[in-house]
């Protein structure tokens, strides 16, 4: 007796659709790193955006900013992703569950590498700030989830891309609104974690389904087996 097979977290459709996005986020991502590499001071896109000696963001909004940048925040991401993953097993989608954690691990993993790679500062020599691991997180997850949902809500390649880059879009935007008017981060830096989690997300979700395929061959092909 066989079960249906798991849904694929990455669904076939978007493969090449989000290949290619990931490829040109992660050539964003190495340009603004080589261009703002040692750097401790806002670059001329980052003033054009923002005046780096305004005041920072004041109530209510600073609160609104707070709230979003505890997302980020270890105890805040732990809760979301949490939450997500359990809800997925709830669902009996571990196979998404695994992307859940592999896809926002991945992605802040990434950020903290670049980070010592890059070594951009701000506020002092001991705050890394390129890319922005709050930002990278917070689009991760919502791009795990968006493309968990393009299937069951059955879309196509365009509305399921759509989607996904629109969940990536507004979460993206959210965070990294917060991390600019906390003064935590540059926009350039807010620009490169949102683009790294669009590099490594589809990356992530095509490798477990590789390795997950690979464990239900091997399983299949070893049931008949230990019948005998």
């Amino acid at each position: 007796m066989t079960g249906r097979p798991a849904p694929a977290v990455l669904p076939p459709s978007l493969r090449s659709g989000l290949g290619l996005i990931a490829s040109l986020a992660a050539l964003v991502v190495a340009v603004i790193g080589v261009l703002y590499a040692g750097h401790s001071e806002p670059g001329r896109v980052d003033r054009w955006i923002v005046d780096p000696t305004a005041d920072s963001v004041r109530p209510p909004w600073r609160r609104v900013a707070l709230a979003t940048d505890f997302l980020g925040e270890p105890a805040g991401a732990a809760m979301l992703v949490g939450a997500t993953a359990a809800g997925c097993l709830l669902l009996r989608r571990p196979r998404a569950a695994v992307l859940v954690v592999a896809g926002t691990g991945m992605t802040v993993g990434t950020t903290m590498l670049l980070k010592r790679l890059v070594e951009r500062t701000i506020h002092g020599a001991g705050n890394l700030s390129y890319p922005s691991g709050h930002t990278a997180f917070l689009t991760a997850l919502a791009l795990v989830v968006a493309l968990l949902a393009t299937g069951p809500l059955g879309l196509g390649r365009t509305a399921g891309t759509s989607l996904v880059l629109a969940a990536a879009l507004v979460s993206g935007a959210a965070m990294g609104w917060a991390q600019v008017a906390l003064s935590a981060h540059y926009p350039t830096d807010v620009l490169g974690g949102w683009c790294t989690a669009l590099a490594v997300v589809p990356a992530t979700a095509w490798l477990v389904d590789r390795m997950a395929d690979r464990l239900v061959d091997r399983t299949a092909h070893a049931g008949p087996r230990e019948r005998r």
